[in-house]
């Protein structure tokens, strides 16, 4: 990896920067701070992520990805273009760039992404197939004639996909992911409890207490929020099975994912994965007992990679340190070039 080659991971949560030969840079929540009345962008990452839900009207903390695409294309140009030039400052040529896509982007949503980092100062952007880069920063060989199996829960979307001799076998991309557990969490929680959270409160509950194998309603928190009926503050405590009952649903759309990935791939990859195991990558990995919940319904093992979060922008990496053989003409492993 050169050093003027940057690895972007425009995720819908967070956004993940490598460099070459720092590795990675920027690790940062994908928000915009826009003020509406001077029409300028005031912060991006961590400060714009503060001000949410604490800010005049006039300001708004804008969440440019949904569902792993982009949903508001100039404030995620601004967003990218702020984070290059944090990073490219010292840089005297204009750096080649790779972004990493959800498996089911469409063109059109390509195009998007592609045009905010050419915009934002790129020399050439490549781009890459989550799966792909999760399996490589997972320290999977794509490269045999085996069968690996990756489940990428992100902010927005889950990739799951079979991989094989370098490429994609069979996968599917579902807008099931850390983003709608916080918004069923929400939901939950006012409906049992008439209390109205944030969603950072709901993210924290479910980092903090969220099992879905075997909860025990021993373990609570407390958690606080404005009571719907009265419309004052009010502090509540729940434990595991709130937790439980409140997202087990989605999880479950999840394994329905895997199991229509697995459904339609050949039977001597799935012979492969029953021995290998599915990796686990992505936030949403770290989801308290997800592992042996899957390894119980598909029969597989099943285990979370290490350092998770990271490895997507890992993968990055190691497709920018196998340029020569993944630029020139290897499609499968989906990178590609828009001219």
């Amino acid at each position: 990896m050169s050093s003027v080659d940057i690895g972007i991971d425009l995720g819908t949560a967070n956004t993940i920067i490598t460099i070459g030969g720092k590795g990675i840079v920027i690790d940062e929540p994908s928000v915009v701070a826009y003020d509406k009345k001077k029409g300028c962008v005031l912060a991006v990452g961590s400060e714009a992520y503060k001000m949410i839900g604490r800010t005049p009207e006039y300001i708004v903390a804008v969440k440019p990805l949904r569902d792993g695409v982009i949903s508001d294309a100039d404030m995620t140009e601004a967003m990218v273009g702020a984070f290059i030039k944090k990073v490219s400052k010292s840089m005297m040529l204009k750096p080649r760039i790779i972004l990493c896509v959800p498996s089911s982007v469409t063109d059109v949503e390509n195009r998007a992404v592609v045009e905010a980092a050419l915009s934002a100062g790129a020399r050439k952007v490549f781009l890459i197939k989550e799966p792909i880069a999760a399996l490589l920063g997972a320290g999977v060989d794509i490269t045999k004639a085996s069968g690996s199996m990756v489940v990428d829960i992100g902010g927005g979307t889950t990739d799951i996909a079979v991989a094989s001799f370098n490429g994609i076998v069979r996968d599917t991309s579902i807008k099931v992911a850390g983003n709608r557990f916080d918004e069923a969490i929400i939901r939950y929680i006012s409906n049992k409890y008439k209390v109205l959270i944030g969603e950072k409160t709901a993210e924290k509950a479910k980092i903090e207490l969220a099992n879905v194998f075997k909860p025990d309603s021993a373990h609570t928190m407390v958690i606080k929020g404005r009571n719907l009926l009265r419309g004052l503050p009010e502090s509540i405590e729940i434990n595991e099975v709130d937790m439980y009952e409140a997202i087990i649903d989605l999880v479950d759309e999840i394994i329905a994912g895997i199991k229509s990935v697995l459904e339609l791939t050949p039977p001597e990859l799935v012979g492969d994965i029953l021995s290998s195991g599915i990796v686990l990558t992505g936030g949403g990995a770290l989801l308290k007992g997800l592992a042996e919940h899957i390894q119980q319904i598909i029969g597989s093992p099943c285990f979370v990679a290490d350092n998770a979060i990271k490895c997507v922008a890992k993968g990055v990496e190691a497709a920018f340190n196998l340029s020569e053989e993944l630029m020139d003409g290897f499609e499968k492993i989906s990178i590609y070039r828009y001219k």
